[in-house]
């Protein structure tokens, strides 16, 4: 299949799902809910949208300065200012086209900071693997502190599947998941084998390949100490950012850390699912926040108002970085070139 092509069937998919969400959340909303929804946003407070924009643009701060660590080893020192406004656009334009940023961000730092767009590929792998590791260790940590919460939403599931409409335990039930459970495994073992020759696949096998040699690279940093450091803080201030976010509400500034981090976990997930997150995210965030028992329709608005946060602070910041780029820089040049003379 034409890479394009794929591309854009790709680009169809999730920017398709999000709408589909969104068309299917708002579609089931009554009249009744809508005005709860909008006395729960109404009454919400606004100012401390300010911290939590803070707090993201300096979890992305963190991000720029953890970017230079890893281009250090290649022998490239970027300046900090264009390092920060390169992760701000990619962030811009991935809201738009899958992994445009990425693109993007190295794009344009090659530009203005003469780094080779090729040489920095593997670097973007490497940030990668490790939000991948810190992704999967919120969930840990979530898991085994709501154990309570989140253990009991997982037995509930997997008793409705295992036992039969009146309730006892059911072989039956427990055979057939366990034969479609390994049924799934054997049949994408065959496929990855016996179409090993086809892109997808093989793209497939090269993500896998990607994400432990981007996990192994760490041997080769320097400052191994201020990389796991920054790994850290990011992921720490987007808690901050989702906890400070409770406060926003009246019926959500009971819940704390823990509720913060079942956010956070399944949040990501959302951004991940669907472009820039677009219906999945507030879809989601209702969901977790269902399990705490705050109302459905506050907790779609509680969903819909972390996400139009994000989406906009990045639409803001990232258009104003597309001017202030080439702008700074020129004006760089031209004092060069002014010293020179």
């Amino acid at each position: 299949m034409n890479k394009k092509i794929f591309n854009l069937l790709q680009y169809v998919l999730f920017l398709g799902l999000g709408i589909f969400l969104v068309w299917w959340s708002v579609g089931k909303i009554s009249h009744e809910q809508w005005e709860k929804m909008k006395a729960a946003i109404t009454h919400a407070n606004f100012w401390l949208i300010i911290p939590v924009i803070i707090t993201l643009m300096l979890s992305h701060f963190s991000r720029a300065l953890r970017w230079k660590i890893l281009m250090k080893p290649l022998g490239y020192n970027p300046g900090i200012i264009n390092t920060y406004m390169a992760v701000l656009l990619g962030y811009f334009f991935n809201q738009f086209v899958p992994r445009m940023g990425e693109v993007a961000k190295c794009t344009v730092l090659a530009r203005y900071e003469k780094v080779p767009a090729d040489k920095l590929v593997g670097t973007i792998v490497a940030e990668r693997a490790f939000d991948l590791v810190c992704l999967v260790v919120v969930f840990a940590i979530t898991f085994f502190t709501q154990i309570d919460i989140i253990g009991g939403y997982a037995q509930t599931t997997i008793n409705n599947i295992i036992t039969d409409k009146a309730g006892g335990f059911s072989w039956t039930n427990t055979i057939i998941t366990l034969v479609i459970i390994a049924a799934v495994i054997g049949v994408l073992r065959f496929l990855l084998h016996r179409f090993a020759h086809i892109h997808v696949v093989q793209k497939l096998k090269q993500v896998i390949k990607n994400i432990w040699h981007g996990l192994t690279s760490i041997r080769y940093i320097k400052n191994k100490g201020w990389f796991i450091f920054h790994t850290v803080l990011i992921w720490t201030l987007y808690l901050v950012s989702i906890w400070i976010g409770m406060f926003a509400m009246k019926e959500t500034s009971i819940y704390g850390i823990k509720e913060s981090f079942s956010v956070l976990s399944m949040g990501s997930i959302g951004m991940i699912a669907t472009q820039g997150g677009i219906g999945a995210y507030p879809f989601l965030v209702q969901q977790t926040m269902l399990l705490y028992g705050l109302d459905e329709n506050v907790g779609n608005a509680f969903g819909w108002l972390l996400w139009l946060v994000q989406f906009f602070m990045i639409l803001l910041f990232g258009a104003l970085t597309l001017v202030l780029f080439p702008m700074l820089n020129n004006k760089k040049t031209a004092n060069n070139t002014t010293s020179i003379d």
